[in-house]
């Protein structure tokens, strides 16, 4: 099998925060080694926060989304239990339409078997953003992240070695059919041995003892550490670039996310360690040179206790309301390229852009087939407003219940070759003001008949 090849590296967390201390005043304790957890926005899921790193990495190694023939997407938590998601990341990334697209779940492993998978020209993805009951400890660890690792033939850090154990067993933790809630046995002698065993055993053909770096899944801040042992390290060299300390446990993006962090840091030998359903990934990463990395991994805003179970919609219903506006899944469709890709249209006969390129031309009032013609990718703050509670759209509410008042912004763009500009309204991602410089950020919209809609909001650059 052919080792993968990293070109670049990207990688996101949500940036609001709950720390520990919080957790702790809520229910008397808080989990064990985590001083904070990333909490996604009320819009974010694990296909919003894969764009994200996706995105990150391919500017950061300069490639063009055309030049990928592959592309994997990993996660535990999918937004929908059937449907295809690697159709739409595909559509948000700009990918070839004939691109071979590949899914993988099941258990916290899945991010370094994607990574595994990679072909060159590829894509490897990982988000995840686990769930936990909210009296619970594997509820209070839970964070949100995601990764993203370009393959190519020529990039500076490659899997060198890599080996594979796995055990008929449930391991440390599992999710039953039909729910979203993570859980486990609670045996702590059982879940110690079901977490490091399954890494002694992969560990024994990789050589592992001169690693300076070691990212490796972490349901909590002190698992981890009980795998050194197994890997021949010291403790050192798995807090190097361990993210659960300060984003929580990230499921299968746990490891992948760690690192990519490590390989930003400059690390040239790095243990990549995958741990889950009963079995352990341990892939030997080396690199030499420096490779093209972007994360965006700092904390913004401090949440408070109800505001986080708000986020994640445990106190609302996120049923829309009546009333809402009805957009046929046909019409839909036929919008995707404007709602991913801010792809406008040009009016042939007097050259006026037009967005969406749809009915007459804007300019001239002709009825004409537009051309596709691409947006800058950053533009300018005409007019903004906030809408706040009662206020919302129907189909926004349950956004707005979880998140609060969200801004609304009317944005210039010009065209990507400079020839005219146009504007068009949308959500925003923070706070955002007249005059400021935004760009597009892919978002959940609403959820409609049962399938959740995305689309591009705006952030200031």
């Amino acid at each position: 099998m052919t080792r993968p090849t990293i070109r670049a590296v990207g990688g996101y967390a949500p940036a609001r925060r709950l720390s520990a201390d919080a957790i702790a005043e809520a229910w008397g304790s808080s989990p064990s080694g985590i001083e904070s957890t990333a909490i996604p926005a009320a819009d974010e899921d694990a296909l919003t926060m894969g764009v994200a790193a996706a995105k990150r990495a391919l500017d950061a190694g300069d490639v063009a989304p055309d030049e990928l023939d592959w592309l994997g997407f990993a996660t535990t938590t999918p937004p929908m239990a059937e449907g295809d998601l690697l159709a739409r990341l595909a559509s948000m990334l700009d990918l070839r339409e004939d691109a071979t697209l590949r899914l993988y779940t099941g258990d916290a492993r899945a991010g370094t078997a994607a990574l595994l998978d990679a072909p060159e020209s590829g894509l490897a993805v990982v988000a995840d953003c686990p769930r936990g009951e909210p009296d619970d400890d594997r509820g209070h660890a839970a964070g949100a992240g995601a990764a993203a690792f370009v393959i190519g033939a020529d990039g500076p850090a490659s899997v060198v070695d890599h080996a594979t154990h796995a055990e008929p067993a449930p391991g440390v933790r599992f999710r039953e059919a039909g729910s979203d809630r993570i859980d486990g046995l609670g045996v702590t002698g059982y879940d110690r041995s079901a977490f490091t065993g399954p890494v002694a055993a992969a560990s024994e053909a990789v050589t592992t003892a001169d690693a300076d770096a070691v990212a490796i899944t972490a349901p909590d801040g002190k698992r981890p550490y009980r795998a050194a042992g197994a890997l021949g390290v010291e403790s050192d060299a798995i807090r190097a670039c361990a993210v659960v300390h300060d984003l929580g446990d990230l499921g299968a993006a746990g490891a992948p996310l760690a690192l990519a962090r490590a390989l930003a840091a400059g690390h040239e030998a790095v243990l990549c360690v995958g741990v889950g359903g009963g079995g352990a990934d341990v892939l030997r990463v080396e690199a030499s040179g420096d490779l093209p990395t972007s994360l965006a991994l700092d904390a913004g805003d401090e949440v408070d206790y109800a505001h986080a179970l708000r986020l994640r919609g445990e106190l609302s219903d996120d049923a829309a309301g009546t009333g809402a506006a009805y957009v046929t899944m046909p019409t839909w469709n036929r919008s995707l390229p404007q709602r991913h890709r801010l792809v406008a249209g040009r009016c042939p006969d007097c050259g006026a852009l037009a967005f969406p390129p749809e009915g007459a031309c804007p300019d001239c009032r002709e009825l004409v087939e537009y051309e596709e013609t691409r947006l800058a990718e950053i533009g300018t703050v005409e007019a903004a407003t906030r809408i706040g509670q009662g206020g919302a759209p129907p189909e926004f509410a349950p956004q707005q219940k979880r998140g609060g008042a969200f801004g609304v912004v009317v944005v210039r763009f010009a065209a990507a070759d400079g020839d005219g500009a146009v504007s068009l309204p949308g959500q925003t991602v923070g706070e955002v003001d007249v005059d400021d410089e935004v760009r597009g950020v892919l978002r959940r919209l609403y959820t409609q008949e049962g399938v959740t809609r995305y689309g591009t909001k705006f952030e200031r650059v």
